[in-house]
């Protein structure tokens, strides 16, 4: 999946061991899991040579998106 995270969100994400994210929309943070029960248990957390984005591993608890689906990323760019 791919999902905002501010230094809040990335502190409790590491405090916890879980994933932890922002959601700009609601202007809140948000505990992946919370609601569905699909929490991830994060085994490592990467960032990119710049240091401008993060790469969380993790164990998902379930279906990561909200559609049900395993991954977000399940439709290729010409499935109609």
């Amino acid at each position: 999946m791919l999902a905002y995270m501010n230094q809040e969100a990335l502190r409790r994400t590491l405090a916890s061991g879980e994933a932890w994210f922002y959601s700009r929309s609601r202007k809140t943070l948000w505990h992946k899991g919370e609601t569905s029960g699909n929490f991830i248990k994060v085994l490592s957390v990467w960032h990119d040579c710049d240091s401008d984005t993060l790469l969380l591993k993790g164990k998902p608890a379930g279906p990561v998106c909200h559609t049900g689906h395993q991954s977000c990323f399940f439709r290729q760019l010409n499935d109609r």
